[in-house]
């Protein structure tokens, strides 16, 4: 059972950042409202046609608040649940964005600027244990939703044909389809939201999008959100670290030495994480 005062100050916090969220919404709401009385106003073609321009700004930003205040507020009933039940884990703010999207499993990565992948955010096991092969393998849903900038989707055949390392390791893992879309902002890609198993339609589906806007727009890069996903991000630092460690030992650029922990976790069917504990710690020498 949670702490009393653990759980409740996670749970204001939630409510805290859903009612900025949907106040937010209402808000440009407000304003898409103002801009189509303006267009119905409007003299000539041309001022009616901005008008509705930014009005339809204004109604796509709305959409997203309410996107994720409604994670929140779902994140919150979920909390409120955990809070007074014993032996149960927190429940994770990713299960929430799974299920709008019409999955069980979901992953969220970020990347950095030469879209190296700096952290992830997962669902449940088979999500976290897909997005680690793809950090591992370099290939998959993510790296090319990311890369591409585009949405991504493979199923069946599909994925072994399009990721012959990826889709056989997938396979294992008991998954037969996937779908990436990226996360974007100001034009540029921060990352990438993956579904696996989803219900058929969803990578076509509005409300996949919108829950990566939301995701990008209204939870990590927003100061009224929350950019670790309640504690859900884990940064793949520690493993840049022992890279750079390794590249000193060895004597070879970071970008091999970070290749040989990849290789060796997955030699050993382990995450690069651990086995970037081990050489952190000295028990482990590669070379």
């Amino acid at each position: 059972m949670a702490t009393g005062g653990a759980a409740s100050d996670i749970i204001a916090s939630a409510e805290r950042k859903a009612a900025l969220a949907r106040a937010r919404a209402a808000h440009e709401t407000a304003s898409a409202e103002r801009h189509e009385l303006l267009a119905g106003q409007a003299r000539t073609e041309a001022l009616k046609k901005m008008h509705l321009r930014i009005a339809g700004v204004h109604r796509a930003t709305a959409a997203c608040h309410l996107t994720a205040a409604r994670l929140q507020e779902d994140y919150v009933d979920r909390l409120t649940g955990w809070a007074h039940q014993r032996g149960t884990p927190k429940p994770l703010f990713m299960s929430g964005v799974a299920a709008a999207c019409g999955t069980g499993s979901a992953s969220v990565t970020l990347v950095g600027a030469s879209l190296e992948q700096l952290a992830l955010a997962a669902s449940d096991e088979p999500s976290r244990a897909a997005q680690e092969l793809e950090f591992l393998l370099g290939e998959g849903p993510s790296r090319d939703a990311t890369s591409e900038a585009r949405p991504v989707t493979a199923a069946g055949a599909a994925l072994r044909e399009r990721w012959p390392g990826y889709g056989s390791a997938l396979a294992d893992l008991g998954i037969d389809a996937v779908a990436a879309v990226p996360l974007s902002l100001s034009g540029r890609c921060v990352g990438a939201l993956a579904v696996f198993d989803p219900v058929q339609g969803v990578a076509d589906a509005d409300t996949f999008g919108e829950v990566a806007e939301a995701l990008t727009r209204s939870m990590l890069l927003s100061p009224d959100g929350d950019p670790g996903l309640y504690g859900a991000i884990d940064a793949y630092a520690q493993v840049h670290q022992a890279a750079g460690m390794l590249s000193e030992h060895l004597g070879c650029p970071v970008g091999d030495a970070l290749e040989l922990i990849k290789a060796r976790a997955f030699a050993e069917s382990d995450s690069a994480h651990s086995v970037a504990e081990r050489i952190i710690r000295g028990e482990l020498r590669l070379g």
